[in-house]
């Protein structure tokens, strides 16, 4: 049979309150206590009745975080956090993958609404038909990414700025002719996309460059075998190189790095490319990936702070965390005369 509170107090020689503190947390415990405390609970291989927990303080102990897709690195890498962070609270944590759809988004929400979750964490991709943009008598949720609907806590970088940077850099190292990889259109409206974009529209203008519409290619799945197929297909019909591709995000990256690598294309000696996440493979690409750094723990925990200020008071003032990103210098990047 599983072992009871009861049966982990007797063996460690405390109260059964004092066994319910260890494992929930939140109450000092003296440490020579906790350490018998714990030695029993590994003895025993005792497992806490999350349900029965639930029926007394309303809680499940579960939050659900849902990713636009789940098969991209950077959603790996975010996810992770998210698991590890939550954990250290002492919540587990539901994934789902929204897929883009307001609907998966909704369904998510009226989970949390019959306290199948305690709270969501969601990055909602699309900025008009987010489900939370003008959703009332929402659940304890927490919004990452860049779309920003009101009264609703948020979590995100500054997009236009790191968009922006990324360009200047570009410029600075002498580039004119810069192609950017997964901009937006009336059939992608991506809220990040387009944020990033008015950031490299920024750039140029700042410079006193042109924006020439035909260097700005919209893929509508950031991966790495969209973005080389719409790279491959802008190479085909365009003359001339652009000097750098400023992809919007590693993985796309990636993808533009094989094409060129494929046509004989040297990199960055002919074209420079950068990218936008530092995924653990950027460092690892040939040649290494210059790339704006997201810091993913920092995202991961600032979401999970507001969600259990959240949980613990739902008429709390919301809150809005902008997380710092730098420009990470590697060998992708050519200084040109």
């Amino acid at each position: 049979m599983r072992a009871t509170v009861r049966d982990v107090a007797i063996l460690a020689g405390v109260s059964p309150k004092t066994v319910s503190n260890v494992v929930n947390g939140g109450v000092p415990v003296r440490p020579e206590t906790r350490r018998r405390v714990e030695a029993a609970l590994a003895e025993l291989d005792y497992v806490p009745n999350l349900s029965a927990r639930g029926l007394r303080n309303g809680r499940s102990g579960n939050i659900a975080l849902a990713l636009p897709d789940l098969g991209t690195a950077y959603s790996a890498e975010l996810a992770r956090w998210f698991v590890e962070l939550a954990h250290d609270r002492g919540w587990a944590v539901q994934i789902e993958q929204s897929g883009h759809d307001p609907q998966r988004e909704a369904e998510l929400l009226s989970r949390a609404r019959t306290h199948l979750v305690d709270g969501l964490v969601l990055n909602p991709v699309l900025l008009d038909s987010s489900a939370v943009a003008g959703a009332t008598d929402l659940p304890p949720t927490v919004v990452i990414g860049e779309v920003e609907p009101r009264g609703v806590d948020q979590v995100h970088i500054d997009s236009r700025g790191a968009g922006r940077a990324m360009t200047g850099h570009l410029i600075a190292t002498g580039h004119r002719r810069i192609a950017i990889v997964g901009a937006s259109d009336e059939r992608f409206r991506s809220a990040t996309s387009m944020l990033r974009e008015d950031g490299y529209h920024d750039a140029l203008e700042a410079a006193g460059l042109p924006v020439d519409p035909a260097l700005q290619l919209v893929v509508d799945e950031w991966t790495p075998a969209a973005a080389a197929a719409e790279f491959a297909a802008f190479l085909d019909r365009r003359e001339a190189l652009p000097d750098a591709v400023f992809c919007f995000t590693d993985s796309m990256a990636l993808g533009v790095l094989h094409v060129l690598a494929a046509r004989g294309i040297r990199v960055p000696a002919e074209v420079s490319v950068v990218g936008f996440d530092d995924i653990a493979e950027a460092s690892f690409s040939i040649p290494p990936l210059t790339t704006m750094r997201i810091d993913k723990r920092a995202i991961a925990d600032a979401a999970l702070t507001a969600l259990e200020r959240r949980i613990a008071d739902r008429a709390a003032p919301e809150t809005v965390t902008v997380v710092p990103c730098e420009i990470v210098h590697r060998e992708s990047v050519a200084v040109r005369g």
